[in-house]
């Protein structure tokens, strides 16, 4: 289904944190000004959205019920990766892998206007963060 979207690679630290703030910017109708080689431009459809900064990095995302497919490039790393999420009303289960081998699993929850947050992967990356809609993550 993203087969046409075009994908970007980086350390998996920097695109969590990308992709976690490009969501939650999305959600919350944020328009702000940033620099241009920060800023990113988004083309969206009913349930299709592909991005692309101005590193070079790309994701896509697309969501089919309470599903979310997401899969990207990252710039630095010189990889490229999927995502795959699944909602279950206030709990998001995600799994993921990288072309080069790494794996990571974790969820989000949210309550009110706070997410909870809690991620590892096969590279032996794991955290524990919480995001507020007003004070950010």
């Amino acid at each position: 289904m993203l087969a046409s979207i075009p994908l970007m690679r980086m350390p998996m630290r920097p695109v969590l944190n990308h992709l976690l703030l490009a969501l939650l910017l999305l959600a919350a109708s944020a328009q702000a000004q940033v620099p241009a080689a920060t800023q990113t431009n988004c083309t969206r459809s009913a349930n299709l959205l592909s991005c692309k900064d101005g590193l070079g990095n790309a994701y896509g995302v697309a969501t089919e019920g309470r599903t979310i497919y997401l899969q990207g490039f990252e710039v630095i790393g010189k990889r490229y990766w999927a995502q795959t999420s699944s909602r279950y009303g206030q709990l998001t289960f995600f799994t993921g892998i990288a072309s080069d081998g790494e794996a990571w699993v974790g969820y989000s929850r949210r309550v009110g206007w706070t997410t909870q947050n809690r991620f590892s992967s096969s590279g032996g990356l794991s955290k524990k963060f919480v995001c507020d809609r007003m004070v950010g993550c």
